[in-house]
């Protein structure tokens, strides 16, 4: 019997073990789903994200170059609008030369006419008349009418290699990255203070600065606490036994624009400042 029952406690003791086992088990693969789920979400939420950016930023990209296309169209149409009235001016001037000469012609016309066709007694008075206002009149001055090949003949010309400048730099324009150029790689506690590491990911990528950021609680914005060309700071003032948060970005060689941000990671100290 109390071999029986020494076997019992035995059979329960390794039960009580597999049952322990178990949990353990459990519980880690259940860390490992909020892992996962936690992955998952951050390469959604960056796709998310990224999409906007980059819808927003052609759609700003087409509002200004439709501007800017249509400054330029509103500036050569005026320059088309400025030659062709400085050249009408002076064929308007001919044109009313030449109407009041046809006038001048027409009243002569009738008045030779009326003294050719005239009553006899008076036609020699009116013939004489007739006669001193022709030669009066320049019959044979007509104004000189430019030829066509002395008058403006308006074009415009437009170089299509703009497209192909245009198409070349739009095609290079943006590009899309899975990962940051930068990562933090390491957290040291140090006396009030955490000593933040951090390294390239992109190895084509050449640094020239860093930024690095940090904030206290999730809700509230980050800080720069950093800029500068080493890879690591030591972040002093900190309180002890409080997460913080990091994230590190980059500007690389003869760029003005900073990199995407690093996944922002958490970091605390618990040693006392001396």
């Amino acid at each position: 019997a109390a071999e029986a029952e020494a076997e019992v406690r035995l059979l329960l003791q390794e039960a009580r073990e597999s049952i322990e086992a178990a949990r353990s088990y459990r519980r880690e693969l259940q860390q490992r789903l909020r892992g996962l789920h936690q992955a998952r979400e951050q390469i959604k939420d960056s796709a998310t994200s990224t999409r906007d950016v980059l819808e927003q930023h052609f759609s700003d990209l087409k509002g200004t170059l439709k501007k800017l296309l249509d400054e330029r169209l509103t500036s050569l149409l005026q320059e088309v609008d400025v030659i062709e009235q400085e050249s009408i001016k002076p064929l308007d001037e001919c044109q009313k030369l030449i109407e009041h000469g046809v006038s001048t012609a027409d009243d002569l016309l009738r008045e030779g006419e009326s003294a050719v066709d005239g009553d006899v007694g008076q036609q020699n008075e009116k013939l004489c008349n007739f006669t001193k206002k022709a030669l009066h009149i320049q019959l044979d001055s007509l104004p000189e009418v430019p030829s066509l090949v002395d008058v403006p003949c308006l074009s415009a010309q437009l170089d299509d290699c703009l497209l192909t400048i245009l198409k070349n730099q739009i095609f290079r324009h943006g590009t899309v990255a899975s990962r940051p150029p930068v990562q933090l790689e390491e957290f040291v506690e140090k006396p009030g203070g955490i000593l933040v590491r951090w390294c390239k990911v992109d190895e084509d990528f050449s640094a020239q600065d860093y930024r690095l950021q940090f904030r206290k609680s999730p809700g509230s914005p980050f800080e720069d606490v950093y800029v500068g060309s080493e890879p690591e700071f030591l972040v002093l003032h900190m309180d002890p036994h409080v997460d913080y948060q990091f994230r590190v970005c980059a500007r690389g060689d003869g760029r003005q624009e900073w990199s995407p941000w690093s996944v922002a990671q958490t970091g605390r100290t618990t040693l006392v400042p001396h």
